[in-house]
């Protein structure tokens, strides 16, 4: 039987050069195979889609999820691929499940779920990542709202944390990235075996000197979380973390862009600074993602409720509330970026940085993981190796 193939019509294409009126994207199997203009005769086994009015971009790529809709990825084996299944309704094709520190046995369980998930990808689902894991291995000054019970701190002995790095190291398949504080001690040694491993290293919970960060970055250190969230700042006379990322073009950084946790203007001046193409718009999505206002979810076990942010009950900052749509929408509403521009934060640039070959962009022969938006930025329609998710937000 022959392949089903797909035109979709009508909507404004956004390349990473231009936004392209009049043209039609066509797909076949899983993979974008064609781009036409001008209209055509459909065959027996053609259908087309009219996106009149509508933008087309690449599907998001989220380097940082913890969870949606009241769901963890924490939460037990199946929580993963729950999460992955709503994930396309806010316009996301691919993520990574990112865990907070915690005991061996749930992160295993994190982890085997992480794999499964990836061997055996559901339809329709967003394409599951290898884990980001903000890890045991953090500075417990610059936790925020991890568990400090299971961070690492070598003053207070009562736990053995063998078995977790053990886990970690050994499961390096199922791990992509790794938060860790560079400036703990046995921080350079944990950060040479991570990348000795092939795990992407990322700064980030760390309260690192500017010397010590770049120390970090000359050993392979090739990633920051949520820049200037919960890191050493940035002063004039003391660069810090904030200032070694900044300078650096080895480092691509995180910047959760929910208009809170970094003031849009801020968002701005990291971008000029560093580029397009070092900079990676994510959500930090937790479980209370996507839930009204005042609901409650969890975080690693802690209970978080819905505000502007998520939110601990001493009221510490939790993480965010935002979807990705909402993350275009603020980038191009809020901190000046044009619709090109928004696209690489959040599809072209992580999708490059976590070596995704033929996601992030929209191209001949590209993976069909697509996104149409309303003229308000809203998500019309999601399509994830060619699959079209219905139930779309």
């Amino acid at each position: 039987m022959p392949t089903l193939r797909t035109f979709l019509s009508g909507a404004d294409v956004v390349f990473p050069d231009r936004v392209a009126s009049g043209l039609t994207l066509v797909l076949e199997g899983d993979r974008i195979v064609d781009l036409t203009s001008g209209p055509r005769e459909l065959g027996s086994h053609e259908t087309r889609v009219d996106l009149t009015s509508q933008l087309l971009v690449p599907g998001f790529v989220d380097v940082h999820v913890h969870g949606l809709l009241g769901v963890d990825v924490l939460d037990g084996p199946e929580a993963v691929i729950a999460v992955a299944r709503q994930l396309p309704r806010f316009g996301v094709t691919a993520f990574c499940p990112t865990s907070v520190a915690c005991p061996a046995e749930p992160l295993a369980t994190f982890l085997d779920a992480v794999r499964a998930a990836r061997v055996l990808a559901e339809p329709g689902a967003a394409r599951v990542l290898p884990a980001h894991l903000e890890s045991n291995f953090i500075n417990p000054g610059f936790a925020g709202a991890q568990p400090r019970e299971w961070i690492h701190d070598p003053q207070h002995r009562e736990r053995d944390f063998s078995l977790i790095l053990s886990l970690i190291l050994d499961r390096r398949a199922d791990v992509g990235v790794l938060t860790m504080a560079p400036e703990m001690p046995g921080g350079m040694d944990l950060l040479r075996a991570a990348i000795d491993a092939g795990i992407r290293v990322s700064l980030g919970h760390s309260g690192a000197t500017f010397e010590q960060a770049m120390e970090a970055i000359s050993l392979g250190a090739r990633h920051a979380t949520h820049l200037f969230n919960r890191m050493s700042p940035m002063t004039h006379r003391e660069p810090g973390l904030v200032g070694a990322i900044l300078s650096s073009d080895e480092v691509a950084a995180e910047i959760i862009c929910d208009g809170h946790h970094v003031h849009p203007a801020v968002v701005r001046a990291a971008i000029a600074a560093k580029g397009h193409s070092r900079v990676m718009a994510i959500t930090d999505g937790t479980a209370g993602a996507g839930l009204p206002v005042g609901a409650c979810a969890r975080l690693g076990g802690q209970t978080i409720t819905v505000a502007d942010v998520a939110r601990l009950d001493d009221g510490k900052l939790a993480g965010s509330v935002a979807t990705m749509d909402r993350v275009f929408g603020m980038l191009v509403a809020r901190a000046g970026q044009s619709l090109v521009e928004a696209a690489t934060l959040c599809s072209t640039t992580p999708a490059r940085e976590l070596g995704l070959t033929g996601l992030g962009v929209i191209a001949r022969g590209n993976l069909a993981d697509l996104v149409a938006l309303t003229p308000d930025l809203r998500v019309a329609g999601t399509w994830v190796g060619g699959h079209r998710v219905t139930g779309i937000a």
